[in-house]
C-alpha cells in the first residue's frame, strides 16, 4: 500500500484526527523518498516522526482525564 493508498483508507475510516494514523501516513511517505534523501536528512525526519509518536503518550493523558 502507497502513501496515497493510506492516506485514502484512513479518510474512509473517519481517521483524520487520529494523529497515531497520520504518523503512519508521514512513515509510508518517508520510506517512499528515501532514495531521494541523504542519510542525515532521513535521519532527522524518521527522528522528528518518532518524537511525534512518542509525545502520543501525553495526548493520550489529557484525552483520559
Amino acid at each position: 500500500m502507497n502513501s496515497k493508498d493510506l492516506a485514502k483508507y484512513i479518510e474512509s475510516i473517519d481517521g483524520i484526527s487520529k494523529p497515531w494514523l497520520l504518523a503512519q501516513i508521514r512513515l509510508k511517505k518517508l520510506e517512499e523518498n528515501k532514495p531521494f534523501l541523504s542519510p542525515d536528512e532521513y535521519l532527522i525526519q524518521l527522528k522528528d516522526i518518532h518524537q511525534d509518536v512518542m509525545n502520543l503518550g501525553e495526548w493520550w493523558l489529557t484525552i483520559n482525564n
